[in-house]
């Protein structure tokens, strides 16, 4: 059965649910379906809100559950003009925050509704913020959750019992996202699954119950079948690895006439040089053995696939300790590796100088890559959200 609006008979609206405790407590945000196309989200949303409002459980803090681009959600298209999550870059956001940006197009007027909502909740002062954003995609495959590297991320992340996804915000700009993990907060991104696939929006509905229980703002036991759910996400990934890592983005354009070949599920392995798609050049192939995230199957996407490899649990371990050690202090007195600017928080590294496992090692202390000009290596701290 295909979720879409027309199934269901129900119309998106930007507020899908306001549910405040009567304790003081985190301020839990969830969004849904800023593609359009991406509907199971915002589904989920509605059940936990109404579930909430019917059974009143002793809840901490407050869940605001917004729909995403509600324009595209309500025409049952990915989006209009724009990519709405790959808009949130800083200057941009610093220029609609004046209120005097034309809207040229409907994703324009769904950002600026977007941002006023979040700001607004955020304006309230809560001491502890998480953010979850909800997705589906086009290909078939288990659900995932998507994280920039912080210990307070990964905590939440890890909780969901799905696989876990490390490194895509040094691939992709603008996302949501990162727009929020760059204030300082709490963000976790989650896809369930296929976007029409009944069970998405069951995945989704768990993965928003698991996040309200780990943020504090309800108890276990507040959530009966709480149990069910987490051991539903944990099957629907049973065989595949806990963490990967993003090696390789596959970036298109319309013009590139890119067409995936059929029949990839996501985390399928691959092997070099292995066709996979094809465009106006000819086959595309994997330049590396792993395994292939979010095949596009879809008209829209500027992303054709991804190739991810596995990371053992034990380098989280160790990243872990030595991060609460301040291990990461010792890394500008390595050679070829500097403050840049004077700012703590960015390294430059010459390359040349400092040639081996560069990147892992960032990785490692809680760094990401930020630009990379010849051998010149810019990498930047990752905001850590309070624990």
């Amino acid at each position: 059965m295909e979720i879409s609006e027309k199934t269901t008979g129900k119309r998106f609206q930007r507020l899908i649910g306001n549910y405040k405790g009567t304790v003081e407590g985190p301020l839990v945000i969830c969004i849904g379906g800023i593609h359009g196309n991406e509907s199971a989200g915002a589904f989920a949303l509605q059940r936990v809100v109404t579930r909430l409002k019917e059974t009143t459980p002793l809840f901490q803090g407050r869940l605001l559950a917004v729909a995403g681009n509600v324009r595209a959600l309500n025409a049952g298209v990915r989006y209009f003009r724009r990519d709405l999550n790959r808009m949130w870059l800083p200057a941009r956001v610093q220029t609609l925050s004046k209120n005097t940006v034309a809207h040229e197009t409907a994703e324009d007027a769904e950002q600026q509704e977007l941002l006023a909502i979040i700001r607004e909740a955020l304006a309230q002062g809560p001491t502890k913020v998480i953010f979850l954003d909800l997705h589906t995609t086009s290909s078939d495959g288990a659900p995932f959750a998507l994280i920039s590297d912080t210990l307070t991320n990964r905590r939440l992340a890890q909780a969901l019992g799905t696989p876990l996804i490390l490194g895509l915000e040094e691939s992709i700009d603008g996302t949501i996202l990162n727009y929020i993990n760059e204030m300082g907060h709490a963000a976790i991104g989650f896809e369930a699954g296929q976007h029409d696939a009944p069970q998405s929006i069951e995945n989704h509905v768990a993965a928003v119950w698991i996040t309200l229980v780990e943020a504090g703002c309800l108890v276990p036991e507040a959530v009966p079948d709480l149990a069910a759910m987490r051991a539903t996400l944990r099957r629907a990934s049973r065989g595949l690895p806990s963490v990967f890592e993003v090696r390789y983005r596959h970036a298109i354009t319309a013009a590139d006439a890119f067409v995936m070949q059929p029949g990839f599920a996501n985390f399928a392995r691959v092997e070099k040089q292995q066709p996979v798609a094809e465009d106006c050049r000819g086959a595309v192939r994997a330049n590396e053995s792993g395994f292939l995230f979010m095949p596009l199957y879809q008209a829209l996407g500027e992303d054709g696939f991804f190739l991810v490899r596995e990371i053992k649990p034990f380098w989280l371990r160790v990243s872990s300790w030595l991060r609460r050690a301040s291990a990461d202090e010792l890394l500008h007195w390595l050679p070829g590796v500097h403050y840049l600017g004077g700012d703590k928080n960015s390294l430059i590294i010459n390359t040349k100088i400092a040639r081996w496992f560069v990147i892992e090692i960032c990785h490692l202390l809680g760094f990401r890559k930020h630009a990379q000009t010849g051998e010149q290596l810019i990498i930047s701290r990752r905001k850590q959200a309070p624990e």
